[in-house]
């Protein structure tokens, strides 16, 4: 184990360590003073940074959506619905385009006189503007994001039905239990430690895998309501020169992540001893 772990301790947690005590430095003409814990002052008092919690916190409430669709649509193709074969590969296809080209794609769908509103005029809704109203960007993005990703959690679903007892889901079918209570009373529990890995695992996703799509398709606006904390990180150390400002952001999204995941994965080990 001892090279995986020289290899883990070099490039991982050494510059792990000196982002966080760059941190404890200043910008500008403070540069490489000590300051303190003046930088994560900072950041609590920088508007942009409570936007990029608070979407972090919207994050946290949208992921049992983001892991019930794979979670379904996994469901359907184990259970070998017609057309699984061709599902399989048509929804593990967006996981394999760049974010660039995903953004790219979706800013033309998604504009003001874009095709979408076009439909939506079809039927009778008026138009909205996707990515130009504040209160509605950041969903937009994050939806495209969801479907831009799901595919690999899919892909990590189905290998989990791999070690599913198919005699549990024989006893349901001849017990007469309905697809959601074989969903609710036999798959969740067979899968319980898949379950908890893509949950921890969509959330890391979605906390730093999302520059791309929100650097073309929002940069950040409207008004920095579509900010989070990796696009934050980019802006204070490429644009403003804030390099141990961006490191103190850097480690509070280190530390929103450890936090968000033990939590999961608490709150599913208990679900499944409750099972």
């Amino acid at each position: 184990m001892a090279p995986a772990v020289l290899i883990i301790v070099v490039l991982r947690l050494w510059p792990l360590l000196l982002g966080v005590n760059f941190s404890f430095t200043g910008d500008g003409e403070r540069n490489g003073a000590m300051v303190g814990l003046d930088n994560y002052r900072d950041l609590l008092d920088d508007p942009l940074f409570r936007t990029a919690l608070r979407n972090v916190g919207l994050l946290v409430l949208l992921l049992p959506i983001a892991v019930a669709i794979p979670g379904l649509l996994a469901t359907f193709i184990y259970l070998r619905v017609p057309g699984h074969r061709l599902f399989r590969s048509v929804y593990f296809f967006p996981a394999v385009l760049s974010p660039v080209i995903v953004g790219a794609i979706f800013n033309l769908l998604l504009a003001f006189d874009g095709p979408l509103n076009e439909l939506l005029g079809g039927v009778g809704i008026g138009p909205v503007d996707w990515l130009g109203d504040p209160k509605v960007a950041i969903f937009a993005v994050v939806g495209v994001q969801i479907w831009a990703t799901f595919g690999m959690a899919l892909v990590v679903f189905l290998a989990g039905f791999a070690t599913l007892d198919p005699a549990l889901l024989d006893a349901s079918r001849v017990d007469g239990a309905s697809l959601a209570q074989t969903i609710w009373h036999v798959i969740i529990p067979g899968l319980n430690r898949t379950i908890q890995f893509v949950f921890v695992t969509t959330m890391i996703g979605m906390l730093t895998s999302m520059f791309g799509l929100l650097y073309i398709m929002t940069g950040g606006g409207p008004e920095g309501s579509t900010y989070l904390p990796e696009f934050y990180i980019w802006v204070q150390q490429g644009q403003m020169n804030r390099p141990a400002l961006a490191s103190a952001a850097s480690t509070a999204l280190f530390l929103i992540m450890l936090i968000v995941g033990l939590l999961q994965i608490g709150l599913l080990r208990r679900a499944g001893r409750e099972d």
